[in-house]
């Protein structure tokens, strides 16, 4: 089989694409949120969605993160099924995830559950892969959820 050094770097961009997506997912359940932390995983002009509110661009997105996953005591994300389309320094990337939100200690025995699909737009940069959006859309809830954070910028 001769040696194709393009498909050897289209797996290696999809692999890194596939990493960020789990690298951001492990980062909200460590809950240590900054701006190196959001330079990490977004590009400046950054965007996310989720059900609980959304925020645009790196300023302000760790303490509007901090602020999302401060309603829970723990968090366990594991995304599955990546899919990820790469075209040049720019991809695509859709999977899905359950994450699994354990109520403050007030409330011990309760615990909130979603089924998502994410799906999001990343582009290569000279720190590596970062995305410039990510969504999530709830497909399947189990338990009591939490309030809303409000949305920036949409």
């Amino acid at each position: 089989m001769p040696y194709d050094a393009n498909a050897l770097s289209r797996i290696a961009d999809r692999l890194e694409v596939q990493d960020l997506v789990d690298r951001y997912l492990a980062s909200l359940d460590e809950a240590a949120f900054d701006d190196a932390w959001a330079r990490s995983v977004f590009t400046e002009g950054g965007r996310f969605k989720f059900p609980m509110g959304g925020h645009d661009g790196v300023p302000g997105m760790a303490s509007f993160t901090a602020a999302m996953m401060g309603k829970w005591r723990r968090t366990h994300h594991v995304a599955a099924g990546h899919r990820v389309e790469v075209d040049g320094d720019r991809a695509r990337v859709r999977g899905n995830l359950i994450a699994t939100h354990l109520h403050p200690d007030e409330i011990p025995a309760e615990h909130f559950q979603v089924g998502d699909r994410f799906e999001g737009e990343v582009v290569r940069t000279d720190a590596g892969w970062r995305f410039t959006r990510l969504a999530l859309e709830v497909v399947w809830t189990q338990g009591t959820p939490p309030g809303r954070v409000g949305i920036h910028n949409d």
